[in-house]
């Protein structure tokens, strides 16, 4: 699978032979979505999907994880709901808590509650999720993490992450490429968001970039400035080596990261969502360990010998972000007042 996935990437050609496959995934996913919006569930409450087109990390949760706060600052109310991909809470619908475990709720679902305390709903079935938020939280406005493709479940704005540096990769879809959908999709989207430069233009692009806001130790919680590891006594020797840990859809953007911040990452790919046991996490020196949020809600409780610690990062977006969304929830609310 990495093969084929570098292959969407590189330019390679020989993905071109499974052309027949991708015809069939294309027509099989028209037909599906054709049935499922026949049948749509309408939300009695606004409701903002944070998807992408790409299999594979394009950067949701920072932008699901910010939107929140810039929900919450407009007085709204936010609940989220999610697939809860590795998720095995026995039962479904399951909310998903602080204290909750990351084999119950899965790594993102975890990662964004015990960030932001938001009410937050697991199932793959993205409708009877939103539902079940509904009767038991307060909620005035749902965020879908994922589920673009979810037809069943009706939406009001459509957001769509796409990351800078990879954008499309060749442009098609499964297997042949990497697409979930087709490029044309992207015009009928809402909101699209490109994580990051690289490359990828496109009239409706709004850039976010992502920050490093610290060091945070998976022992205490204690957080730090990245500095602390760059030309300082802990590191000296080696010269801001770090063993860089990473089981998310797109490692290289996390290595380069470290890079940026002045690290010299060694680093350890993992497939994504990857449970990790101590001995992946375990190495034969005293470098520390850096991994994502995301990794670090799997390995808290990991009994590691070596300091570890997990990159926080925060979305940073500009002020047409805002404008437009505002605009967007505007539009809305007047389309509810007219119905």
């Amino acid at each position: 699978m990495r093969m084929l996935e570098n292959a969407w990437y590189d330019g390679s050609r020989w993905p071109l032979l499974l052309w027949p496959l991708e015809k069939l995934f294309i027509c099989l996913s028209q037909r599906r979505r054709k049935q499922q919006s026949l049948q749509q569930w309408i939300s009695p409450v606004p409701l903002i999907v944070v998807g992408n087109i790409n299999v594979g990390g394009t950067g949701k949760s920072p932008l699901v994880i910010a939107l929140i706060q810039w929900l919450r600052d407009q007085g709204y109310r936010p609940g989220v709901v999610s697939r809860g991909y590795t998720a095995n809470p026995g039962a479904y619908p399951f909310s998903v808590t602080e204290q909750s475990s990351v084999e119950e709720s899965g790594d993102e679902p975890l990662m964004i509650v015990q960030r932001t305390q938001v009410p937050m709903v697991i199932d793959p079935d993205r409708v009877r999720a939103c539902q079940h938020l509904l009767k038991i939280h307060n909620c005035n406005i749902i965020i879908s993490d994922d589920g673009l493709q979810h037809y069943a479940m009706g939406r009001d704005i459509e957001i769509v992450v796409i990351d800078g540096k990879r954008g499309l990769g060749n442009g098609h879809c499964l297997p042949v490429g990497p697409l979930r959908e087709l490029p044309e999709r992207l015009g009928h989207v809402d909101m699209l968001i490109v994580n990051g430069a690289g490359g990828y233009e496109h009239s409706k692009a709004i850039t976010m970039q992502l920050a490093v806001t610290g060091l945070v130790s998976l022992k205490d919680g204690q957080r730090h400035d990245v500095s602390m590891l760059v030309n300082t006594e802990v590191n000296t020797e080696v010269n801001t080596r770090v063993h860089a840990v990473a089981g998310i859809g797109n490692p290289g953007r996390f290595y380069n990261t470290l890079r940026q911040a002045g690290l010299r990452p060694i680093e350890h790919s993992f497939p994504d969502h990857h449970l990790f046991q101590l001995s992946d996490i375990t190495f034969d020196d005293a470098l520390p360990v850096i991994m994502t949020e995301k990794d670090a809600v799997k390995c808290a409780l990991l009994p590691l010998s070596a300091p570890a610690y997990y990159l926080q990062v925060d979305a940073q977006l500009p002020a047409k972000f805002s404008e437009q969304l505002m605009q967007l929830l505007q539009n809305v609310k007047e389309s509810e007042t007219d119905g």
